[in-house]
C-alpha cells in the first residue's frame, strides 16, 4: 500500500491503512475460496471482512470525511455509496446464499469495487488529508476512533 506521503505518520490515518491491508489480504482468500467453490467459507471471510469495515467506516464517515466534504463534496459521496453497495453485498453472507447461486458473483464484484475503493483512499483521500486537515480536525477524528474502537490490534512502536 501507499507510502509515499507521510501520512501513515498520523495514528489515524496507520489505522485505517492497517485495516485496508487487512481487508486486502482477506479479499484474496475470498478469491481463493471463490476458485475452490467454498462458498461457506466465502461467506466466513465477508463476515470478517464486515467486522474490520464496522469501526474503520465509522471513523471515515463520521471522523475523516466530513472534514473532506467541503474540499471534495462529490468525491466524498461517492465515496459513502460506494461504502453502501459494498456493505449491502457483504451483509448477503448472513442471509440464504447457500442457495443463491448468484452470491458468489455479487461477492467477488463488490470486492473488486472495495479493493477500487481502498486505492481511492489510500492514494486520494489520505494525502490529501494530510495536506488539508488541522489539527482540532484530526481530533476529531481521533474521538471518533476512541468512541468506536477498532478490529485490529495496535502496531507496537
Amino acid at each position: 500500500m501507499c507510502e509515499y506521503c507521510g501520512c501513515q505518520a498520523l495514528e489515524s490515518i496507520d489505522q485505517l491503512t492497517m485495516e485496508h491491508e487487512t481487508v486486502v489480504n482477506l479479499i484474496s482468500q475470498v478469491r481463493d475460496a471463490h476458485r475452490d467453490g467454498k462458498i461457506a467459507y466465502m461467506a466466513e471471510l465477508a463476515r470478517e471482512i464486515t467486522a474490520v469495515l464496522g469501526s474503520h467506516t465509522q471513523v471515515e464517515e463520521h471522523g475523516l470525511f466530513p472534514a473532506m466534504a467541503a474540499d471534495f463534496p462529490e468525491k466524498i459521496a461517492a465515496l459513502e455509496d460506494e461504502h453502501r453497495r459494498i456493505e449491502a453485498v457483504l451483509g448477503e453472507a448472513d442471509g440464504p446464499f447457500l442457495t443463491d447461486p448468484d452470491w458468489p458473483g455479487r461477492l467477488i464484484e463488490a470486492l473488486d469495487l472495495l479493493r477500487d475503493h481502498i486505492l481511492k483512499e489510500q492514494d486520494g483521500v489520505f494525502p490529501a488529508a494530510l495536506a488539508l486537515l488541522d489539527t482540532e480536525q484530526w481530533e476529531a477524528i481521533d474521538a471518533v476512533r476512541a468512541r468506536v474502537g477498532t478490529r485490529m490490534p495496535q502496531r507496537s512502536a
